[in-house]
């Protein structure tokens, strides 16, 4: 009877692994969350670069999930990404909303956060949001410290060669050595009268 519970115990702990498995692989996979409500409405925005932005990532709005990702296309003509958004009917925004794309948590996955405008009318089905900011590559902003830093420190060694500036304050003049006549000893008396 003992080993039956055991048996059913380690049954159970590997059954709780997977459902965990399955969480996690449909949370990776932007799965997880089911929407109530199918009516969406679609609005495209270009981005110049739109980083690890994936299909079905999030939409959202002051922290609220709006919408979702739908697709994400290149555009032949601008030589830019074009990402569908598929926002739920029940949120409205102006025709001048800013659409940016963000980073939740330092490496966690990117989003597109939308910053309502303060346009009267709003947009509405096959719109495109004109004012848009693409995603804050770390490759990019790693390089362009790299290279401010090599700049300073050629700029600093050119300067160390460079003759000083008008600007540069004079070096103070060094005072005049004062020699002091050593005290007179016989031998020095007897060498000066010969």
């Amino acid at each position: 009877m003992d080993k039956k519970s055991t048996d059913f115990a380690v049954g159970l702990f590997v059954i709780a692994g997977l459902v965990a498995l399955l969480f996690l692989s449909l949370k990776v996979g932007n799965l997880a969350t089911i929407e109530l409500s199918s009516h969406t409405y679609l609005i495209r925005a270009k981005f110049d670069n739109i980083g690890g932005l994936k299909a079905r990532a999030p939409v959202r709005s002051a922290g609220v999930v709006v919408g979702r990702v739908e697709r994400i296309d290149f555009d032949n003509a601008t030589y830019q990404a074009v990402a569908t958004l598929a926002l739920n009917d029940k949120f409205h925004f102006p025709k001048d909303t800013a659409a940016k794309i963000l980073t939740s948590g330092l490496l966690g996955e990117q989003y597109v956060g939308m910053d309502p405008g303060g346009d009267p009318e709003n947009l509405v089905a096959g719109d495109q949001i004109q004012n848009t900011q693409s995603a804050v590559v770390l490759e990019n902003l790693i390089g362009q410290f790299l290279f401010s830093k090599a700049a300073d420190a050629s700029s600093g060694d050119a300067q160390k060669g460079s003759a000083p500036s008008s600007d540069a304050k004079p070096a103070p003049a060094a005072a005049p050595e004062l020699t002091v006549p050593a005290p007179a000893t016989p031998s020095s008396r007897k060498a000066a009268k010969s």
